[in-house]
Protein backbone atom coordinates (compact mmCIF):
# COMPACT_ATOMS: atom_id res chain seq x y z
CA UNK A 1 0.00 0.00 0.00
CA UNK A 2 1.66 3.84 -0.75
CA UNK A 3 2.48 5.17 2.27
CA UNK A 4 1.01 8.22 3.99
CA UNK A 5 3.05 8.93 6.47
CA UNK A 6 6.34 9.57 5.48
CA UNK A 7 8.35 8.08 8.27
CA UNK A 8 7.34 5.05 6.47
CA UNK A 9 9.18 5.18 3.22
CA UNK A 10 11.87 3.22 2.98
CA UNK A 11 14.75 5.87 2.16
CA UNK A 12 14.45 8.90 4.59
CA UNK A 13 18.08 10.42 3.80
CA UNK A 14 20.13 10.36 0.98
CA UNK A 15 22.71 9.06 2.58
CA UNK A 16 20.73 5.86 2.62
CA UNK A 17 23.42 4.33 0.44
CA UNK A 18 26.62 3.15 -0.05
CA UNK A 19 29.69 5.52 0.19
CA UNK A 20 31.08 4.89 -3.36
CA UNK A 21 28.34 6.29 -4.76
CA UNK A 22 29.67 9.66 -3.21
CA UNK A 23 33.24 9.35 -3.95
CA UNK A 24 32.32 8.24 -7.68
CA UNK A 25 30.44 11.10 -8.37
CA UNK A 26 32.75 13.59 -6.94
CA UNK A 27 35.38 12.47 -9.09
CA UNK A 28 32.31 12.69 -11.96
CA UNK A 29 31.57 16.49 -11.13
CA UNK A 30 35.34 16.93 -11.67
CA UNK A 31 36.02 15.21 -14.67
CA UNK A 32 33.45 14.28 -16.77
CA UNK A 33 30.28 16.34 -15.47
CA UNK A 34 28.61 16.34 -19.23
CA UNK A 35 28.45 12.75 -19.78
CA UNK A 36 24.88 11.05 -20.28
CA UNK A 37 24.29 6.97 -19.12
CA UNK A 38 22.27 4.52 -18.80
CA UNK A 39 21.42 1.39 -15.99
CA UNK A 40 19.14 -1.27 -16.33
CA UNK A 41 17.30 -3.20 -13.68
CA UNK A 42 17.79 -7.09 -13.76
CA UNK A 43 16.46 -9.47 -11.20
CA UNK A 44 18.80 -12.59 -11.10
CA UNK A 45 15.66 -14.50 -9.86
CA UNK A 46 13.45 -15.79 -12.59
CA UNK A 47 10.04 -15.67 -12.58
CA UNK A 48 9.12 -13.06 -9.96
CA UNK A 49 6.09 -11.12 -9.54
CA UNK A 50 6.33 -7.55 -8.69
CA UNK A 51 2.52 -6.73 -10.01
CA UNK A 52 1.43 -5.75 -6.98
CA UNK A 53 5.09 -4.01 -5.87
CA UNK A 54 4.59 -1.26 -8.68
CA UNK A 55 2.53 1.47 -7.17
CA UNK A 56 4.67 0.99 -3.84
CA UNK A 57 7.60 1.37 -6.29
CA UNK A 58 6.24 4.69 -7.79
CA UNK A 59 5.34 6.13 -4.39
CA UNK A 60 8.64 5.44 -3.18
CA UNK A 61 10.51 6.94 -6.25
CA UNK A 62 8.32 10.38 -5.78
CA UNK A 63 9.45 10.23 -2.25
CA UNK A 64 12.83 9.35 -3.03
CA UNK A 65 13.01 12.25 -5.43
CA UNK A 66 11.97 14.82 -2.62
CA UNK A 67 14.66 14.67 -0.50
CA UNK A 68 17.62 17.14 0.24
CA UNK A 69 20.53 16.93 2.31
CA UNK A 70 20.01 18.45 5.56
CA UNK A 71 22.89 21.09 6.99
CA UNK A 72 23.78 18.50 9.62
CA UNK A 73 24.43 15.76 6.99
CA UNK A 74 26.38 17.92 4.49
CA UNK A 75 28.66 18.79 7.75
CA UNK A 76 29.33 15.18 8.01
CA UNK A 77 30.31 14.34 4.65
CA UNK A 78 32.42 18.23 5.02
CA UNK A 79 34.23 16.16 7.59
CA UNK A 80 35.35 13.00 5.53
CA UNK A 81 39.01 13.81 4.74
CA UNK A 82 38.33 13.13 0.61
CA UNK A 83 35.24 14.85 0.30
CA UNK A 84 35.91 18.57 -1.34
CA UNK A 85 34.27 21.82 -0.34
CA UNK A 86 32.94 22.35 -4.15
CA UNK A 87 31.03 18.95 -3.86
CA UNK A 88 29.73 19.89 -0.61
CA UNK A 89 28.56 22.92 -2.49
CA UNK A 90 26.75 21.02 -4.80
CA UNK A 91 25.07 18.99 -2.95
CA UNK A 92 24.02 21.89 -1.16
CA UNK A 93 21.80 22.15 -4.00
CA UNK A 94 20.90 18.53 -5.54
CA UNK A 95 18.09 16.50 -5.70
CA UNK A 96 17.65 13.45 -7.78
CA UNK A 97 14.89 13.99 -10.72
CA UNK A 98 12.38 11.39 -10.98
CA UNK A 99 12.13 12.32 -14.67
CA UNK A 100 15.34 10.32 -15.25
CA UNK A 101 13.80 7.04 -13.90
CA UNK A 102 11.27 4.80 -16.32
CA UNK A 103 9.62 2.36 -14.52
CA UNK A 104 6.33 -0.30 -15.36
CA UNK A 105 5.87 -3.57 -15.06
CA UNK A 106 5.06 -6.18 -17.81
CA UNK A 107 3.58 -9.65 -17.01
CA UNK A 108 4.86 -9.20 -13.53
CA UNK A 109 8.53 -8.40 -14.41
CA UNK A 110 9.81 -5.34 -13.23
CA UNK A 111 11.33 -3.02 -15.90
CA UNK A 112 13.29 0.13 -15.05
CA UNK A 113 15.85 2.18 -16.74
CA UNK A 114 17.42 5.31 -15.48
CA UNK A 115 18.86 7.46 -18.33
CA UNK A 116 20.43 11.03 -18.03
CA UNK A 117 23.71 12.89 -16.93
CA UNK A 118 25.69 10.60 -15.16
CA UNK A 119 26.16 13.59 -12.22
CA UNK A 120 22.60 13.83 -11.81
CA UNK A 121 21.69 9.88 -11.66
CA UNK A 122 24.73 8.17 -10.18
CA UNK A 123 22.36 8.49 -6.31
CA UNK A 124 19.66 6.40 -7.70
CA UNK A 125 20.82 2.99 -7.61
CA UNK A 126 21.10 1.85 -4.17
CA UNK A 127 18.47 3.45 -2.82
CA UNK A 128 16.06 1.70 -5.95
CA UNK A 129 17.30 -1.54 -5.13
CA UNK A 130 16.77 -1.07 -1.53
CA UNK A 131 13.13 0.22 -2.15
CA UNK A 132 12.59 -2.81 -4.66
CA UNK A 133 13.48 -5.48 -2.24
CA UNK A 134 11.99 -3.98 1.18
CA UNK A 135 8.66 -3.42 -0.74
CA UNK A 136 8.44 -6.97 -2.22
CA UNK A 137 9.52 -8.12 1.29
CA UNK A 138 6.61 -6.34 2.53
CA UNK A 139 4.36 -7.45 -0.15
CA UNK A 140 5.60 -11.00 -0.13
CA UNK A 141 7.17 -12.05 3.52
CA UNK A 142 5.02 -9.75 5.60
CA UNK A 143 5.56 -11.17 8.53
CA UNK A 144 9.48 -12.98 8.83
CA UNK A 145 10.48 -14.97 11.77
CA UNK A 146 11.89 -11.61 14.08
CA UNK A 147 13.36 -14.30 16.79
CA UNK A 148 14.89 -16.69 14.65
CA UNK A 149 16.23 -13.72 12.83
CA UNK A 150 18.02 -12.72 15.97
CA UNK A 151 18.80 -16.22 17.07
CA UNK A 152 20.90 -16.51 13.94
CA UNK A 153 22.84 -13.16 13.69
CA UNK A 154 23.58 -14.39 17.99
CA UNK A 155 25.12 -17.14 16.11
CA UNK A 156 27.24 -15.65 13.21
CA UNK A 157 28.08 -13.18 16.33
CA UNK A 158 29.35 -15.96 18.55
CA UNK A 159 30.97 -17.77 15.45
CA UNK A 160 33.36 -14.91 15.18
CA UNK A 161 34.02 -14.69 19.16
CA UNK A 162 34.78 -18.18 19.29
CA UNK A 163 37.89 -19.05 18.27
CA UNK A 164 41.37 -16.90 18.95
CA UNK A 165 42.35 -16.78 15.14
CA UNK A 166 39.59 -14.98 14.35
CA UNK A 167 40.76 -12.19 16.80
CA UNK A 168 42.28 -10.00 13.47
CA UNK A 169 39.20 -10.77 11.29
CA UNK A 170 38.22 -7.30 9.82
CA UNK A 171 34.30 -7.02 8.28
CA UNK A 172 32.45 -4.53 7.21
CA UNK A 173 28.39 -4.34 6.50
CA UNK A 174 27.55 -4.24 2.72
CA UNK A 175 24.06 -5.11 2.72
CA UNK A 176 21.85 -2.16 2.19
CA UNK A 177 20.98 -2.78 -1.43
CA UNK A 178 19.28 -6.35 -1.05
CA UNK A 179 18.28 -5.60 2.82
CA UNK A 180 14.55 -6.61 4.23
CA UNK A 181 14.14 -3.73 5.66
CA UNK A 182 16.07 -0.05 6.48
CA UNK A 183 15.17 -0.97 10.08
CA UNK A 184 16.55 -4.42 10.32
CA UNK A 185 19.88 -3.11 8.90
CA UNK A 186 19.90 -0.49 11.50
CA UNK A 187 19.44 -3.24 14.18
CA UNK A 188 21.94 -5.85 12.68
CA UNK A 189 24.50 -2.90 12.25
CA UNK A 190 24.15 -1.38 15.93
CA UNK A 191 24.29 -5.32 17.12
CA UNK A 192 27.29 -5.93 15.50
CA UNK A 193 28.75 -2.82 16.38
CA UNK A 194 28.15 -3.41 20.09
CA UNK A 195 29.46 -6.79 20.44
CA UNK A 196 32.01 -7.02 17.97
CA UNK A 197 33.90 -3.71 18.13
CA UNK A 198 37.02 -5.18 17.30
CA UNK A 199 36.02 -7.43 14.58
CA UNK A 200 33.25 -5.02 12.78
CA UNK A 201 34.98 -2.51 11.04
CA UNK A 202 32.07 -0.20 9.65
CA UNK A 203 29.54 -0.02 7.24
CA UNK A 204 29.25 0.90 3.64
CA UNK A 205 25.69 2.94 4.15
CA UNK A 206 26.72 6.51 5.37
CA UNK A 207 23.21 7.15 7.15
CA UNK A 208 23.98 4.22 9.52
CA UNK A 209 27.70 5.67 9.86
CA UNK A 210 26.57 9.20 10.19
CA UNK A 211 23.92 8.40 13.06
CA UNK A 212 26.08 5.39 14.80
CA UNK A 213 29.35 7.00 14.63
CA UNK A 214 30.73 4.36 12.79
CA UNK A 215 33.05 4.33 9.70
CA UNK A 216 32.28 4.87 6.28
CA UNK A 217 33.52 2.05 3.91
CA UNK A 218 33.89 1.90 0.33
CA UNK A 219 35.76 3.49 -2.74
CA UNK A 220 34.42 2.64 -6.65
CA UNK A 221 31.63 0.28 -7.72
CA UNK A 222 32.06 -1.12 -11.55
CA UNK A 223 30.01 1.24 -12.85
CA UNK A 224 32.84 3.79 -12.72
CA UNK A 225 35.56 1.18 -14.43
CA UNK A 226 32.86 0.51 -16.71
CA UNK A 227 32.11 3.78 -17.97
CA UNK A 228 35.80 4.59 -19.53
CA UNK A 229 34.74 2.00 -21.90
CA UNK A 230 33.40 4.83 -23.46
CA UNK A 231 35.11 8.01 -22.31
CA UNK A 232 38.74 7.32 -23.47
CA UNK A 233 40.18 7.28 -27.50
CA UNK A 234 41.19 3.27 -26.93
CA UNK A 235 38.88 0.76 -25.38
CA UNK A 236 41.77 -1.15 -24.43
CA UNK A 237 43.37 1.60 -22.22
CA UNK A 238 40.03 1.81 -20.69
CA UNK A 239 41.14 0.24 -17.09
CA UNK A 240 44.37 2.35 -16.95
CA UNK A 241 42.45 5.58 -17.81
CA UNK A 242 39.78 5.14 -14.84
CA UNK A 243 42.55 4.07 -12.17
CA UNK A 244 44.58 7.08 -13.41
CA UNK A 245 41.24 9.26 -13.08
CA UNK A 246 40.60 8.05 -9.83
CA UNK A 247 44.51 8.04 -8.66
CA UNK A 248 44.04 11.85 -9.89
CA UNK A 249 41.15 12.32 -8.02
CA UNK A 250 41.98 10.90 -4.53
CA UNK A 251 46.08 11.17 -4.53
CA UNK A 252 46.25 8.03 -2.65
CA UNK A 253 43.05 8.03 -0.27
CA UNK A 254 40.81 5.67 -0.94
CA UNK A 255 43.24 2.73 -2.42
CA UNK A 256 41.49 -0.09 -3.25
CA UNK A 257 40.88 -0.99 -6.92
CA UNK A 258 38.07 -3.34 -8.29
CA UNK A 259 39.44 -6.12 -10.60
CA UNK A 260 36.36 -8.16 -11.78
CA UNK A 261 34.95 -5.59 -14.68
CA UNK A 262 36.45 -7.27 -17.62
CA UNK A 263 37.79 -10.27 -15.50
CA UNK A 264 41.01 -10.32 -13.38
CA UNK A 265 43.38 -12.08 -15.53
CA UNK A 266 42.93 -8.56 -17.81
CA UNK A 267 42.61 -6.70 -15.19
CA UNK A 268 46.19 -7.84 -13.66
CA UNK A 269 48.00 -7.37 -17.15
CA UNK A 270 46.91 -3.54 -16.82
CA UNK A 271 47.78 -3.29 -13.04
CA UNK A 272 51.46 -3.01 -13.56
CA UNK A 273 53.95 -1.45 -11.09
CA UNK A 274 52.99 2.18 -11.04
CA UNK A 275 49.41 1.01 -9.88
CA UNK A 276 50.45 -1.59 -7.65
CA UNK A 277 52.06 1.02 -5.63
CA UNK A 278 49.94 3.46 -5.83
CA UNK A 279 46.62 1.24 -4.47
CA UNK A 280 46.47 0.14 -1.11
CA UNK A 281 45.13 -3.37 -2.35
CA UNK A 282 42.41 -5.16 -4.54
CA UNK A 283 38.66 -6.15 -3.93
CA UNK A 284 37.56 -9.54 -5.31
CA UNK A 285 33.88 -9.32 -6.36
CA UNK A 286 33.51 -12.48 -8.54
CA UNK A 287 34.69 -15.54 -9.21
CA UNK A 288 36.35 -18.37 -7.01
CA UNK A 289 37.88 -16.04 -4.41
CA UNK A 290 40.79 -18.62 -3.58
CA UNK A 291 42.16 -18.88 -7.03
CA UNK A 292 41.37 -15.03 -7.28
CA UNK A 293 43.73 -14.42 -4.15
CA UNK A 294 46.10 -16.55 -5.68
CA UNK A 295 46.54 -14.73 -8.73
CA UNK A 296 46.58 -11.51 -6.78
CA UNK A 297 49.72 -12.75 -4.19
CA UNK A 298 51.77 -14.39 -7.42
CA UNK A 299 51.34 -10.72 -9.08
CA UNK A 300 52.73 -8.56 -6.06
CA UNK A 301 55.55 -10.79 -5.48
CA UNK A 302 56.25 -11.01 -9.31
CA UNK A 303 56.43 -6.95 -8.93
CA UNK A 304 58.50 -7.46 -6.05
CA UNK A 305 55.95 -5.90 -3.89
CA UNK A 306 55.05 -8.11 -0.33
CA UNK A 307 51.72 -8.59 -0.58
CA UNK A 308 51.41 -8.54 3.08
CA UNK A 309 51.45 -4.82 2.96
CA UNK A 310 48.02 -4.91 1.04
CA UNK A 311 44.67 -4.90 1.52
CA UNK A 312 42.44 -7.70 -0.09
CA UNK A 313 38.76 -7.26 0.11
CA UNK A 314 36.50 -10.29 -0.42
CA UNK A 315 32.67 -8.82 -1.26
CA UNK A 316 30.71 -11.64 -3.48
CA UNK A 317 27.80 -13.30 -2.03
CA UNK A 318 30.04 -14.13 1.12
CA UNK A 319 28.58 -15.80 4.51
CA UNK A 320 30.02 -15.73 8.24
CA UNK A 321 31.75 -19.01 7.43
CA UNK A 322 33.18 -18.39 4.54
CA UNK A 323 34.62 -15.10 5.13
CA UNK A 324 36.31 -16.64 8.20
CA UNK A 325 38.03 -19.36 6.46
CA UNK A 326 39.39 -17.00 3.80
CA UNK A 327 40.64 -14.98 6.59
CA UNK A 328 42.43 -18.09 8.16
CA UNK A 329 43.77 -19.18 5.16
CA UNK A 330 45.16 -16.18 3.96
CA UNK A 331 45.54 -13.84 6.99
CA UNK A 332 49.56 -14.57 6.95
CA UNK A 333 49.98 -13.60 3.45
CA UNK A 334 48.15 -10.24 3.23
CA UNK A 335 45.42 -8.06 5.02
CA UNK A 336 42.34 -9.52 4.42
CA UNK A 337 39.06 -7.69 4.99
CA UNK A 338 34.99 -8.57 4.09
CA UNK A 339 32.47 -6.76 2.99
CA UNK A 340 29.02 -9.11 3.68
CA UNK A 341 25.56 -8.11 2.79
CA UNK A 342 22.87 -10.24 2.17
CA UNK A 343 23.62 -12.96 4.56
CA UNK A 344 23.29 -10.28 7.23
CA UNK A 345 20.88 -7.73 6.38
CA UNK A 346 18.21 -10.29 4.87
CA UNK A 347 18.72 -13.61 6.44
CA UNK A 348 15.35 -14.47 7.49
CA UNK A 349 14.13 -17.58 6.81
CA UNK A 350 10.61 -17.26 5.57
CA UNK A 351 12.21 -16.47 2.27
CA UNK A 352 15.01 -16.50 -0.15
CA UNK A 353 16.25 -12.91 -1.15
CA UNK A 354 15.87 -11.52 -3.84
CA UNK A 355 19.02 -10.98 -5.82
CA UNK A 356 18.51 -7.70 -7.79
CA UNK A 357 20.90 -5.92 -9.52
CA UNK A 358 20.80 -1.84 -11.26
CA UNK A 359 23.86 -1.65 -13.89
CA UNK A 360 24.93 0.80 -16.06
CA UNK A 361 24.80 -0.31 -20.02
CA UNK A 362 25.77 2.73 -21.73
CA UNK A 363 27.80 5.95 -21.43
CA UNK A 364 27.84 8.97 -23.79
CA UNK A 365 25.22 6.69 -26.13
CA UNK A 366 27.90 3.52 -26.26
CA UNK A 367 27.25 0.48 -24.99
CA UNK A 368 29.38 -0.56 -21.97
CA UNK A 369 29.70 -4.01 -20.21
CA UNK A 370 30.34 -5.78 -17.09
CA UNK A 371 32.23 -9.34 -17.84
CA UNK A 372 32.93 -10.82 -14.74
CA UNK A 373 34.62 -13.39 -13.08
CA UNK A 374 31.27 -15.21 -12.62
CA UNK A 375 29.37 -17.11 -15.21
CA UNK A 376 26.18 -15.44 -15.22
CA UNK A 377 26.77 -11.80 -13.53
CA UNK A 378 27.76 -10.52 -16.94
CA UNK A 379 26.15 -7.48 -17.52
CA UNK A 380 25.20 -5.38 -20.95
CA UNK A 381 22.28 -4.90 -23.72
CA UNK A 382 24.58 -5.41 -26.34
CA UNK A 383 25.83 -9.18 -27.15
CA UNK A 384 27.45 -7.90 -29.79
CA UNK A 385 29.80 -5.00 -27.69
CA UNK A 386 29.99 -7.68 -25.11
CA UNK A 387 31.53 -10.53 -27.60
CA UNK A 388 33.77 -7.13 -28.84
CA UNK A 389 34.93 -6.10 -25.22
CA UNK A 390 36.09 -10.03 -24.60
CA UNK A 391 38.16 -10.00 -27.62
CA UNK A 392 39.90 -6.79 -27.13
CA UNK A 393 40.47 -7.68 -23.37
CA UNK A 394 41.30 -11.75 -24.46
CA UNK A 395 38.85 -13.09 -22.30
CA UNK A 396 36.87 -16.59 -23.01
CA UNK A 397 32.98 -14.98 -23.29
CA UNK A 398 31.68 -18.38 -23.09
CA UNK A 399 32.81 -18.22 -19.34
CA UNK A 400 31.01 -15.48 -18.42
CA UNK A 401 27.48 -15.85 -19.76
Amino acid sequence: MTQTNPQDYVIQSLLDTDLYKFTMMQTVLHQHPAAEVEYHFRSRNKQLDFSDCIKDIEAEIAHLCQLRLSEDELSYLGQLDYIKPDFIHFLRLFRLDQRFVHVSCENGELILKIHGPWLHTILFEVPLLAIISEVYCRRHHPNPDWVGARARLQDKIELVKSQPEYEDFRFSDFGTRRRYSRLWQQEVVMELAKQLPEQFSGTSNLDLARRLNLKPVGTLAHEFMQAFQALGPRLIDSQKMALEAWVHEYRGQLGIALTDVVGMDAFLRDFDLYFAKLFDGLRQDSGDPVEWTEKALAHYRKLNIDPRSKTFVYSDGLNMHSALDLHVRFREQCKPAFGIGTHLTNDIMSHSPINIVLKMTSCNGQAVAKLSDSPGKAMSDDEGYMAYLAQVFDVDISKVN
